[in-house]
């Protein structure tokens, strides 16, 4: 079996619809596999679209009650999956993870490399800066503990010229689309300890309704393939994230779907080991 977590309080939110989104997955995997969730924060604080100098500050709250909820779950060695509203949750998980891990290798499925710094980002967006921060280019306050050559960005695709400089003078390695086969993945993670994080934008528009869309991302079943190709006993855990449920009822509905036929080939697996250990 797995542990369910859910970021459920506000970590640079700028809308109101990807803590929804997080919600219906959470409805749709305790359903699925009788997982009862165990809720972080109680989802009080409203969205804005501010700079990282204020979100994080912020959010600091529930990313330290993330962080301890994640490191309870992992001290217990069975697969954690938390569901985040936001990317920058990752904050309070990831660290966790690491202390425990310190060889973990993080693989980041995004169509952006959240990479940039506080004297790079052109935005502002504390989302841009979450990968870098848990490198320790920047110190977050949040802590850190991944090392950066361990970092393996999986269907990035959109990266502006100082951030990829950043990647590159840091030996993070990047797997286009194109690139991120099931094989190529397993390749890249050799026999390390592995947490994987999914923001739905990774995926090509059209399947999982997410606020920063880019073209020409991976397809459902290409990734979904990818988690089934990481052993089981390599795995921590898997965040997802970014699941922007403002669209009609159906159309949550499939992609809320898609989001479980992906994760699927996984957690079934969890759920299998669980009952044979328990037979």
């Amino acid at each position: 079996m797995f542990k369910l977590i859910v970021s459920n309080g506000r970590v640079a939110d700028r809308t109101a619809f990807t803590r929804i989104g997080a919600l219906k997955a959470t409805s749709a995997l305790e359903a699925k596999y009788g997982v009862a969730p165990l809720y972080i924060g109680d989802g009080s604080c409203e969205p804005a679209a501010d700079d990282w100098t204020v979100s994080l500050p912020a959010g600091r709250e529930q990313i330290d009650s993330l962080h301890r909820a994640v490191a309870c779950a992992v001290e217990e060695q069975q697969l954690t999956v938390v569901i985040n509203g936001t990317c920058p949750a990752s904050l309070g998980s990831v660290p966790a993870v690491a202390r425990h891990y310190p060889d973990l290798c993080l693989v980041w499925v995004d169509a952006h490399g959240d990479f940039n710094i506080p004297t790079t980002t052109d935005t502002g967006y504390l989302g841009g800066m979450v990968v870098s921060a848990l490198c320790g280019l920047w110190d977050s306050g949040c802590g850190a503990g991944v090392r950066a050559e361990n970092v393996i960005l999986v269907g990035a695709r959109d990266i502006d010229g100082q951030e990829q400089r950043l990647l590159s003078a840091n030996n993070v390695r990047t797997l286009s689309p194109q690139q991120a086969t099931a094989e190529a993945v397993r390749s890249a993670i050799g026999q390390s300890k592995v947490w994987v994080h999914i923001d739905w934008d990774s995926l090509e528009p059209g399947y999982v309704p997410a606020d920063y869309a880019v073209p020409d991302g991976l397809l459902p079943q290409q990734l979904a393939a990818i988690l089934g190709a990481i052993p089981l006993e390599q795995i921590v855990g898997l965040e997802i994230a970014e699941f922007n449920a403002s669209c009609d009822a159906a159309t949550a509905q499939r992609a809320t779907q898609c989001i479980i036929d992906i994760v699927d080939p996984l957690l079934s697996k969890a759920c299998l080991e669980a009952s044979v250990c328990h037979a």
